[in-house]
């Protein structure tokens, strides 16, 4: 384990991670039922820095924050978040951050805009499909509160993903 850089950087890049991700949940506006937060902007730059691996810090993150650390949206945290409402959009994160990751790791560039916007189509999937289960409004209704208000304030933040991304080694 000695000298093994990449498992060092891993482990240094999960912890900035996740304390990113963590910060971005603070920058928080209130919506009805999932407030806008910059989480997803780093759920998508994990991956686009860590590729596969962003699966852990993400990972870790919402472990933290089901086990009671202060983590979530303005500092709420247990397992009753994960059940909630919002529970399905932060679920979306972990398959997000792998396909932006695998799309990372691709060259091409048409592929990692194609990784970001799956990315959050995946977060919005999972969300809207939680929301439904978990009020039993109707898809109607749920795109309308759990999507579509976001759509714009999403391809801001992919596209400062996109545009950090292209400037880092």
């Amino acid at each position: 384990m000695f000298g093994d850089l990449k498992r060092s950087r891993i482990i240094a890049l999960s912890a900035a991670f996740i304390a990113m991700i963590a910060l971005g949940s603070w920058v928080s506006v209130p919506f009805f039922p999932v407030p806008l937060t910059l989480q997803t902007l780093f759920v998508l730059l994990a991956g686009a820095v860590m590729h596969r691996y962003a699966v852990i810090p993400v990972t870790l993150y919402l472990m933290l924050g089901a086990l009671g650390l202060p983590v979530f949206h303005n500092g709420i945290a247990g397992l009753g978040i994960l059940l909630g409402p919002t529970g399905g959009y932060l679920i979306g994160f972990i398959p997000a951050a792998l396909i932006a990751g695998l799309a990372y790791e691709a060259k091409s560039a048409r592929v990692h805009v194609i990784g970001l916007a799956m990315a959050t189509l995946i977060i919005y999937t999972c969300g809207i499909c939680w929301l439904i289960y978990s009020t039993g409004m109707g898809i109607a209704a749920a795109l309308a509160i759990g999507m579509l208000p976001f759509i714009l304030g999403d391809v801001i933040k992919a596209s400062a993903v996109y545009m950090i991304a292209k400037r880092l080694p």
